[in-house]
């Protein structure tokens, strides 16, 4: 399963700027990598790792702004059409079936 987190901070105080840099950095610590500006996406494994990581998403949300999840199966993630540009290196490097449990 995927889980995508879209979101739009203001960045116009300064205070503004440092809690995007906050939510942004939390997100990269977590393992979500960045599918486009303000769109981060994380591989979990089933709904149970899901509630997880929406768990501590809403521990680390800015006072301000829009943020939106969505969750996604591997199947309905892997019909996305890239119209312009190329997939991120991350997309190409992990599919389900890479994912190992230990």
């Amino acid at each position: 399963m995927r889980l995508i987190v879209f979101f739009d901070l203001p960045v116009t105080k300064k205070v503004d700027r440092r809690n995007y840099t906050r939510f942004r950095s939390f997100l990269l610590r977590d393992g979500y990598d960045m599918l486009q500006f303000s769109i981060y996406s994380r591989l979990c494994n089933g709904l149970d790792n899901v509630e997880k990581h929406l768990k501590r998403l809403e521990m680390e949300l800015p006072p301000e702004g829009s943020i939106r999840t969505l969750v996604l199966t591997d199947k309905q993630f892997s019909r996305m059409r890239l119209w312009v540009g190329e997939p991120t290196i991350h997309e190409n490097k992990v599919s389900a079936q890479q994912l190992v449990l230990l």
